[in-house]
């Protein structure tokens, strides 16, 4: 008996520890919604390319647009253009579109959008990068003013990451003699990241420069710049004027490299602008879309991957071992008497078609009637088989004689009266006409109370949308039901309906 105990205990620990970790794992590291009502962002990207076209002259614009291979994923992306042949092509890491026209005559306008969302979960491909790099040529006092800045940042730096970032505090500072002459009286950012560039060429340290949109909505937006370097394990990044390091959260990798977001044959005078608006959309629908766009596989291994009326039938079948629980814990910790215990739960499914008050009058009215009619085939001492067929073929000419007059009635809602379980309505008519003969009228009508009773807490509790989604996202969580069912199946105590019973020995 007690390595019964103990083997039954490692088997709860074990389905509640799996539930538990499996739930855990998709919250907190899949990211999955707690919640239907969540919401995640969604941005909406125009780029407006303007420019002058050269009269009778071929045009070809290239610009850079986003790579979206990393914290980002796109959910549509257009060109929007008039006249224009449009391709897309992958170079040193970026992704340029190509617009191109044999004539084009006066302003030209041209439109790239681009709705995006962040990446909602799955593996992130490896970073690869450089570790190591030739040194830019520099002679003269710009060397000299190199090196004298290179050498307390060597003094300073314990690593790559704090070398970079005390590089870019120097390049900084406008007031050193020697920065001034490495920036030759240019101290805009662009410059500045070329001083940086240089001096990590001396030390062989790899630099890129990155250029980033802030993802703010109503706001004017240009390009900024960042800069970053491989380390060996991922990428870093660095604010070129402050050296502060990592890339916020609200940038998006436009294009990596030297090269200018635009670049114009057969016109002039071209211009970039950007607008930005963001909107919500619901959690679990925006996963499923970056699914469908990505290798993610985010929900590969969910009920969400099944068809969509497959997913309908799953909603339902998920919630029964919650109406189960309820009657078990109805049964076993209350006393509540009921047929059995699945009569109630699949009573409770057909009330989700009839809804609960017109459910309960018709089950009553069927029942009722259905054991009138047992009770006058009992007097033909029919055998039980016999019986049965008589009583369900009578439920069934029941259900049908209420559909019509309801349909003529107009009342529509009895039509769902036909979605009851005809075998379970024949069977319980059958099993409280036996327990009225075992048992008395008084006991079997007390046990009918019951089961409605425990039907509609069922019905009510299986009802509860937040649970629906909540039990049919996180499907684990029925390990825990199951845990806790095993524990109730050793419950010997007191019921709370015998406490009443007893409660006269209490008091002596």
């Amino acid at each position: 008996m007690r390595s019964l105990n103990l083997h039954l205990k490692v088997l709860i620990t074990l389905l509640v520890a799996l539930g538990v970790l499996i739930t855990a794992y998709q919250i907190f590291i899949l990211g999955i919604p707690v919640t239907e009502d969540e919401t995640d962002d969604l941005w909406n990207i125009d780029a407006k390319v303007e420019f002058q076209a050269t009269p009778r002259e071929p045009v070809k614009l290239q610009m850079f647009v986003p790579p979206l291979n990393q914290d980002y994923v796109s959910l549509n992306e257009s060109f929007i253009s008039n006249n224009y042949g449009v391709s897309v092509n992958r170079v040193d890491g970026n992704r340029r579109v190509t617009w191109s026209a044999r004539r084009a005559n006066g302003k030209q306008t041209l439109y790239y959008r681009l709705v995006l969302t962040k990446r909602y979960s799955g593996e992130q491909t490896p970073a690869k990068g450089p570790i190591f790099r030739d040194s830019i040529p520099v002679e003269g006092p710009e060397k000299i003013a190199a090196e004298a800045l290179l050498a307390p940042i060597r003094q300073h730096s314990a690593d790559v990451e704090t070398f970079i970032s005390e590089t870019i505090k120097r390049a900084n500072n406008v007031n050193d003699d020697n920065v001034k002459l490495l920036l030759g009286g240019d101290a805009s950012t662009a410059n500045k990241a070329k001083v940086v560039d240089l001096l990590l060429s001396i030390a062989h340290v790899p630099m890129e420069r990155v250029h980033t949109i802030r993802l703010q909505a109503e706001v004017a937006q240009s390009p900024e710049l960042w800069l970053r370097s491989f380390n060996g394990q991922k990428w870093l990044y660095f604010n070129p004027e402050s050296g502060e390091q990592g890339l916020p959260e609200d940038r998006l990798v436009w294009w990596i490299g030297d090269g200018d977001l635009v670049s114009l044959e057969g016109g002039r005078q071209a211009q970039v602008s950007f607008s930005l608006n963001n909107s919500e959309m619901n959690a679990i629908r925006l996963a499923k879309l970056t699914d469908e766009n990505t290798d993610a596989s985010f929900l590969e291994y969910s009920l969400y991957g099944l068809p969509l009326q497959t997913q309908q039938t799953f909603m339902i079948m998920v919630m029964i071992p919650i109406g189960v629980l309820v009657i078990l814990i109805l049964r076993n910790l209350g006393g509540l008497q009921t047929l059995g215990t699945f009569t109630p739960v699949l009573i409770a499914l057909a009330f989700r078609e009839t809804q609960l008050g017109f459910g309960i009058f018709l089950f009553t009215v069927i029942t009722a009637l259905g054991l009138s009619l047992r009770s006058y085939l009992e007097h033909l001492k029919l055998q039980m088989l016999p019986r049965l067929s008589v009583v369900l073929t009578f439920v069934v000419v029941l259900i049908a004689a209420i559909s019509l007059f309801s349909h003529k009635l107009g009342l529509e809602r009895g039509l769902s009266v036909a979605l009851f379980p005809m075998v379970i309505l024949t069977m319980t008519i059958e099993r409280l006409s036996i327990t009225w003969e075992e048992r008395g009228g008084s006991h079997a009508f007390k046990v009918a109370i019951g089961t409605l009773f425990a039907a509609t807490i069922a019905h009510l509790l299986m009802s509860v949308p937040e649970l629906v989604y909540f039990v049919f996202t996180f499907p684990a969580i029925l390990l825990i039901l199951v845990g806790f069912m095993l524990a109730m199946g050793r419950y010997r105590g007191y019921r709370l309906t015998e406490l009443f019973r007893f409660k006269a020995f209490l008091k002596d």
